[in-house]
């Protein structure tokens, strides 16, 4: 199944439901940061939530960042998506192992970490981004992201992030969902979701028994006349290219790009989200310094 989100609304708009698959997604980023078994869980749950709020979003530009900073073994994850659905990511410490929780599943909150702090920034495209920030509730990432909505955004929503490893670390399959509550919601509506959600499978379990995105919003919202609205493709994409290099290059300032002429007669840049390189030599970064002082 190749990845994809799907936007639908149900109970005459009052509930509006994201559902994706980044099996393949995840997997990249596996690929791409070697990442552990519970580095996997940690940064697949994250990548799936930003395909979704990614899909939230309506302007062409607009982008979403998640920061994660717990007082886990992870240190922290970074995710960024956009409206087209690009997705990249990163884990600060990719290779962390650490045991099974007492329910023999990888521990995510543990890994994460309990104390610490969710950042969403929102680029939309204003003078200032807009910045929601929570402190983490679980380290789960899925609660932390229904408490993040609820909190900073006043939206009550049910957030479910499933990501199975397998054995020799590559991802089996991997995605989520997020319903929200509307303005014109009543509690009837509330305790239904409450009741059917607590009553359904894992994300995980549903994908392994070869249910889509719409297979899962169906079995929650069928019986409140669900409309699927659109599909569209995700990806984990990376913007990285030597022209931002040299941008992040300048930013740091003349002395200190001197300073890798001096001691180092070079560069080397590496980008957090793919790993690609990029090389500067001497006379390179010389060039860079008369450009920037010429613009």
């Amino acid at each position: 199944m190749k990845d994809y989100l799907v936007r639908a609304t149900a109970n005459n708009a009052t509930i509006r439901a994201f559902a994706t698959v980044t099996t393949e997604i995840v997997q990249k980023a596996h690929q791409i940061h070697e990442t552990s078994h519970v580095a996997s869980a940690a940064l697949g749950r994250t990548l799936t939530a930003a395909v979704m709020m990614g899909g939230m979003m309506k302007d062409s530009g607009n982008s979403v960042t998640i920061q994660v900073k717990g007082d886990g073994p992870l240190g922290g994850i970074v995710v960024v998506s956009d409206t087209k659905l690009n997705v990249r990511g990163y884990v600060y410490n990719p290779m962390v192992d650490i045991p099974l929780n007492d329910l023999g599943k990888l521990d995510v909150a543990f890994g994460v970490g309990k104390n610490g702090y969710m950042n969403v920034i929102k680029d939309l495209g204003l003078k200032e981004p807009y910045i929601g920030y929570v402190n983490l509730v679980s380290g789960e990432i899925a609660e932390d992201v229904a408490y993040y909505f609820a909190f900073s955004e006043q939206i009550p929503s049910v957030v479910s992030l499933g990501v199975l490893v397998d054995t020799d670390g590559s991802i089996l399959n991997a995605g989520g969902y997020i319903i929200q509550l509307m303005p014109g919601a009543g509690d009837d509506v509330i305790d239904y979701l409450e009741n059917k959600v607590h009553s359904v499978k894992p994300v995980t379990a549903l994908l392994s028994e070869g249910k889509s995105p719409e297979d899962i919003l169906d079995i929650i919202l069928g019986e409140k006349g669900l409309e699927i609205h659109e599909t569209a493709p995700c990806n984990y994409v990376c913007n990285c290219s030597r022209e931002r290099m040299e941008r992040n290059l300048l930013s740091i300032g003349e002395k200190e790009i001197m300073d890798m002429v001096r001691e180092q007669h070079g560069a080397e840049l590496s980008c957090h989200f793919c790993n690609s390189k990029y090389y500067f030599t001497e006379e390179q970064l010389l060039d860079l310094l008369r450009q920037g002082k010429e613009g």
